[in-house]
Parts: C-alpha cells; structure tokens; sequence
C-alpha cells in the first residue's frame, strides 16, 4: 500500500483531497494538526482529541530531548505509549526550534550566560538549553535518531530555518546546508519503514532559491514535501508566493505540508487553495489559552471572551459550532445540569477572570474543534469540487 492516495482534485484551483496511511492508521487530508510540544496538547487528554476529531498531532524533538528524554521515552514504548495517544504523531527535528534560540541571548542573571545560544556549522549545530544552559549537539543523524527512539510516524529532516527579512547569501548558505543535511538524514534513516521522512524546502522568500530547493528536495527518496522559514505561517502573503513557486515542482503523488500555518482560518482556505495536504500551529491553542476563540461570522475570525461585553451573554462561544463546549446535546444525566444546557460566553468570561483551569480546556476544545470541523467542510467541498464557492460563503 503506497504511502499516501490522492483520491480528489478540484477543478477550480490546486485544492485536492487525500489518504496518508501510517501504523497508527489513516489520515485523511488537507488536516490541520494539532500541537502537543511536550507529549501533550495543552489542557486535553487524548479522550478530548478523540472527540474534537484530531487525526494526528504533533510533537517537539528539540523539547522532548531537553526533557524527558528520547531514551526515557523509548524505555516506555515510544511516544504514543508514553503519551497514551493510538493516532498518528508526527515530531519536527528540531531545527525551527533551533531557528529561535539564535537571536536570544542568556538572561544577565543566568549563570550560563555565555553569548549566543546556538552555533551553526557544516556538521550540525550546538546550542544551550534554555531550560538550564546545558550544551547540546544536533546533527542531521543524531536529529533522525532522537526521533527514532520518540517512534512517531512521521518525522522530519534536520534543515536549518532561515528568518523572514535575511539577505540572499544567507538564505544561499543555509539552503544549501540543508540540501546537504538533507541527504545525510536520508542516508541515515534508510530502512525505518514504519517511519516516514519528510524532506524540507528552504530558500526564504527569494524565488530562485525557493525553486532550487524544491527541485533538489524533490529528487530525494522522501516521504513527503515539506515547506519551511519563518516566512511560512507567520508571513501570509509570501506564504501565498512561495506556494505558488514551489508547488507545481514538487511531486504530485507526496503529501505536502506547510509548517506552522494556521493562525487563522483564512489560512487555512488559502494553503489548502494552493495544494497543501497538511498544516500546523500553536497559535490555535495559545490564543485558546488567552480567551480568543474563533468564532465563524466575526472580524478576524475570532472574540476576546475577557471582554466586558461577554460578562451577560447567555449565548455559546459561536452557535454555529457543535463542540462540547457549545453544544447543546450535553447528558442530562450529570448532576445540576438540564437537557440543552450549554456553556455560555457568560460562564467563560468568569472562568478566565477567575484564573481557573477549565477556562483553558473548554477554550481550547472549541478552537482546535473549530478548526478540524472546518478542515471536514473543505475535504466535502473538494469531493463536490465547490472549494472557491465554501471559500467565499466564509470570505
């Protein structure tokens, strides 16, 4: 059975629906991923990604081998067993993560205050733990193997992430160290079936550079077609152009994901437009955890439910959503609680006031669900090749 199936294709632009098949079971696409850096997304347990309906979440090599351990969680299985979760994991390598330290320096007071926190050479990079400034090397095949230990099924290329604004040399040099690092992870992961590698395109937001990375990344036996930067995600319009160059490029028949979009639901509509399989970002939780939830008919898609306003509304976080935190369809079987009843923006707006921690579950049940339900739109609208016209009824 091949790796991933393309089972649509709309007529209307590059948007097209798919199968990715892993050990953990099948994903379908375009799916947006939700982030568990640290073996855990932010407030649920697995039960309550299973009802929101995730497919596969995400993990963080960089931080996981800070704490706990890559050797501490293959002592218990892997990461699905550590983290109770039967679905598929996906883990990065670490190099975004590496990406962010190399502009920060040590606090004054930190004893380990030692300069920069990251060296990048040919060979890998080493760097300090922003836990306690311990000294850490990654390389391409040591990134490979933490992520062998972790177990996830899909895993990631070391590459080195350049900024949004650096020169073209720069953006030169690092693209080809990734090139390089590239071929070194695959030399080194050969043979791993159960695990699938996913090249990364660089080149930030220089046209040819982004064009040479996408032909050499795509000459390589990868599992799948990654494109990365800081610009992707946190810079839409030259996400949109750097889409636009590199996706005719890459191989029609690999899943092809962009790293860290999903900010908001506009994203989403335009990544998936321009052929993109699968996305993910932090900012869905994060906002989630400060008390902005999306909401469908809004300016920015999105409420501050600490406002004022939201302290007597009687009504749910959005009534379009069906997420346990807006449905009306809860047991009257628990105690105190009538058939119909819901959580009011009302009850939220206390729960963040008060600072207490079901604040952030029921906030972040309703973002994450949001998103995934309006990833489950797209995948119809596709099959029914109506993408631009579902793209318009929320534009």
């Amino acid at each position: 059975m091949p790796f991933f199936n393309l089972t649509s294709k709309s007529t209307q632009c590059r948007a097209r629906t798919g199968l990715i098949h892993t050990a953990h079971g099948d994903i379908e696409t375009p799916i947006f991923m939700p982030v568990g850096t640290q073996a855990t997304v932010k407030s649920l347990d697995p039960i309550d990604l299973n009802n929101i309906g995730a497919q596969i979440i995400l993990s963080n090599t960089y931080h996981l081998h800070l704490r706990p351990g890559e050797d501490l969680i293959a002592e218990f299985g892997g990461l699905h067993k550590f983290m109770g979760w039967n679905k598929p994991i996906l883990t990065d390598s670490g190099g975004f993560q590496v990406f962010s330290l190399k502009n920060l320096r040590k606090n004054e007071d930190n004893q380990h205050n030692q300069g920069r926190l990251v060296n990048i050479d040919d060979e890998g990079v080493t760097f300090h733990s922003h836990l306690d400034g311990s000294t850490h090397r990654f390389t391409p095949e040591s990134a490979i193997e933490i992520q062998h230990k972790l177990g996830a099924d899909i895993i990631m290329a070391f590459d080195e992430c350049t900024g949004d604004d650096v020169n073209y040399d720069v953006a030169k040099a690092a693209m080809n160290r990734t090139h390089q690092w590239a071929k070194r992870c695959l030399d080194y992961h050969k043979n791993k079936t159960k695990q699938h590698l996913f090249g990364i395109i660089q080149g930030s937001n220089y046209k040819d550079l982004r064009e040479e990375s996408a032909h050499y990344i795509s000459s390589l036996d990868f599992d799948g077609i990654a494109i990365g930067g800081e610009s992707v995600g946190f810079n839409m319009e030259a996400t949109k152009n750097i889409l636009d160059w590199v996706v005719p490029l890459i191989p029609e028949n690999k899943p092809h994901y962009t790293m860290g979009v999903g900010s908001s639901p506009l994203d989403l509509f335009e990544v998936v437009e321009r052929g993109i399989d699968m996305f993910d970002c932090v900012s869905p939780t994060r906002m989630a955890r400060n008390g902005a939830l999306f909401v469908r008919n809004q300016k920015n898609y999105r409420i501050n439910i600490n406002n004022a306003c939201y302290a007597n509304d009687h009504g749910p976080i959005d009534p379009t959503c069906t997420c346990y935190t807006c449905s009306p369809r809860r047991s009257p079987d628990l105690v105190g609680t009538k058939a119909g009843q819901t959580f009011s923006r009302a009850y939220l707006n206390h729960l963040f006031k008060a600072e207490e921690l079901l604040a952030y579950r029921l906030a972040t049940i309703h973002n994450l669900h949001f998103l995934l339900d309006l990833m489950k739109q797209m995948r119809q609208a596709i099959k029914e090749d109506k993408f631009l016209e579902l793209k318009k009824q929320w534009i």
